[in-house]
């Protein structure tokens, strides 16, 4: 938490982990107790040489591990429902999908940390994982609950219509087609806003300051998306996906409330999955991946990773979601050990659920 400042005090040092307990800080200790580190203080990671086969990620299980997760929150929802016969108001639907936004966000980070442990990570031949910073647990704990937060006030403000239940919608034949079609260019449209903030924070010097914090890591881990000031966050949490929201309904696709909390668990899901450094083959989850690979337009898990490692004030791979914009605008750089030659397609490893 905390805007942007000139002289920015922040930095990597990440040692608290390995003091006494009395010394933490409210937020370190809240990091403890759910159990969210991404990095087990003294437990080394698995180091394998660039030039060893990467194995490859499974999409149908992280497919499933999103729609497991985002489905858990609709059924209580619907339950609700049905037991009582009244709908669910606004303020209880946040509370609701936030709640379960959080949790998922949780689990994912934890399963994420279990593969980290057998399958190593990128660039780990060379450099270690960053570790939480000691200045920056407050940040990364409270981009956490205002993504969550913010994200499901907008979706349930604007989207949510309590007349309509869960099973009102997904029962009807005629709604899946929509749903799936907006699901499955949301990330695309998204990434296009994405893309030309980010890039222009990259290469509009006066724009620099607002973003160079998230740039202090240059090996991240899944919970390193939060690691940014509050300017960032705004553009991330509310502008683009609002500006997604509204290109989808010029287009003749309004979102409706689940549609739209599907969306956001894919996108949340590819933001953590993409600051991990897993040592995996691992495309970011989309409906329509297949189409994406064969356009060359792909993201992997090393696209982001590269962003961060070798990236500064001038960089590439802008997009978070896709390479659409990356690969029209000329800003892809080559993969290191994501490459097709370096793939082990017949080890397969799946997103673990539990």
């Amino acid at each position: 938490m905390g805007r942007a400042q000139e002289h920015n005090p922040h930095n990597m040092t990440a040692d608290w982990q390995y003091k006494d307990p009395s010394t933490w800080n409210g937020y370190q200790k809240f990091v403890s107790y759910v159990d969210v580190s991404p990095i087990i203080p003294g437990k080394p990671i698995p180091v394998y040489p660039k030039t060893a086969k990467m194995p490859f990620l499974a999409q149908w299980s992280q497919h499933l591990f999103i729609v497991i997760y985002a489905t858990i929150p609709l059924l209580m929802h619907q339950a609700y429902v049905s037991y009582t016969g009244r709908p669910l108001g606004k303020i209880a639907v946040f509370l609701l999908y936030n709640t379960a936004y959080t949790m998922v966000a949780i689990r994912e980070v934890r399963m994420l940390r279990r593969l980290t442990y057998i399958y190593g990570c990128l660039d780990g031949d060379v450099a270690d994982r960053d570790g939480i910073p000691n200045t920056g647990t407050g940040k990364i704990i409270g981009e956490m609950h205002k993504t969550a937060g913010f994200r499901l006030i907008m979706s349930s403000w604007i989207a949510y219509e309590p007349n309509m239940s869960p099973l009102a919608f997904f029962s009807k034949a005629e709604s899946w087609a929509p749903f799936l079609l907006k699901l499955a260019i949301y990330g695309v449209i998204l990434d296009f806003f994405f893309y030309t903030y980010h890039r222009a924070c990259h290469e509009v010097p006066w724009l620099w300051k607002y973003h160079r914090t998230h740039h202090l890591n240059k090996h991240p881990t899944a919970v390193h998306s939060g690691f940014a000031d509050d300017e960032q966050e705004i553009i991330e949490i509310i502008i683009v996906p609002f500006l997604t929201y509204a290109t989808l309904w010029a287009l003749g696709l309004k979102l409706n409330f689940y549609e739209w909390w599907f969306c956001f668990e894919y996108v949340t899901f590819s933001e953590i999955f993409g600051h991990s450094g897993l040592r995996v083959y691992g495309n970011v989850p989309s409906p329509i991946t297949p189409l994406l690979a064969w356009l060359n337009m792909e993201l992997v898990l090393e696209d982001h990773d590269l962003h961060h490692r070798r990236g500064w004030k001038k960089s590439f791979n802008y997009g978070k979601q896709t390479r659409v914009w990356d690969r029209l605008f000329g800003t892809c750089t080559d993969r290191i050990e994501a490459k097709a030659d370096n793939v082990d397609y017949t080890k397969s490893v799946t997103m673990p659920l539990f």
